[in-house]
């Protein structure tokens, strides 16, 4: 008996390796899919609990809700994305100049 792994993958087809590999990625990306949603509501539950305290705080979760808005389809419209750019360096502008 051996210590060593068996290496399964190299006495599989190409077909099967791919689809091996495929599966793979795919629970790869649900898992960070996943972990990212978990990490945004407890990014949320944090924002609601207490008010923002200035404006770099508010400006922070304004940036956020607009960044959240612009990855819908309603924001893929060329003018809102100017809109939804131009309000995001505004923000940016603001927040350097209250530091």
């Amino acid at each position: 008996m051996t210590d060593k792994p068996v290496e399964l993958d190299a006495h599989r087809g190409m077909v099967a390796q791919k689809s091996t590999e495929t599966r793979r990625r795919l629970r790869e990306v649900q898992a960070d899919q996943l972990a990212l949603r978990h990490r945004q509501e407890e990014f949320e539950r944090h924002a609601v609990a207490t008010p923002s305290a200035s404006r770099f705080a508010v400006a922070q979760r304004a940036r956020y809700l607009i960044q959240l808005f612009a990855a819908t389809p309603e924001a893929q419209h060329p003018r809102r994305q100017a809109l939804i750019a131009s309000v995001l360096d505004d923000l940016a502008r603001f927040s350097n100049e209250s530091n």
